[in-house]
């Protein structure tokens, strides 16, 4: 599937790791380190901007070495960049660690995995059918 993208950053486009992988990496469009407090939000550019085909969606994910070894995630994840949005994608990081973490310029940051989905027509009744589960949910089924 070929999606139209304009670059505004230095860095190169966003592209897969290695063959069956899902996302691709987004970097920091930033010109100078920016340091994250603990706690501390941050809406970093990419200087990315898509145009996808209807029916899809582009999903923004945290990067699982950035989370578990600094404590940076995404605040809202994963984030939606819809099909008819034509703005800059831009990763709302956040570092939930207890040390300052220092972003460098072209550091990849969040990762990027284009979606199809689907358009819900709603089907009012007044009763759901009845499942195995039922209304069980939130650690209903326990830890192990």
């Amino acid at each position: 599937m070929k999606v139209k993208i304009v670059n505004k950053s230095p860095f190169p486009l966003p592209a897969y790791a290695t063959e069956q992988s899902a996302g691709m990496d987004l970097r920091a469009s930033i010109s100078e380190p920016l340091t994250l407090n603990p706690l501390q939000r941050e809406l970093v550019p990419t200087g990315l901007y898509i145009e996808l085909p209807a029916g899809f969606e582009a999903q923004i994910r945290p990067r699982s070495g950035l989370a578990i070894k600094h404590g940076i995630s995404l605040v809202n994840t994963p984030g939606t960049i819809d099909a008819d949005y034509r703005g800059e994608i831009k990763v709302i990081l956040v570092n939930l660690s207890n040390e300052p973490f220092t972003l460098n310029p072209g550091e990849r940051i969040a990762q990027m995995v284009v979606a199809r989905h689907e358009k819900v027509q709603w089907d009012e009744v007044e009763v759901l059918e009845e499942s195995a589960r039922g209304e069980g949910g939130f650690g209903s089924t326990g830890r192990k």
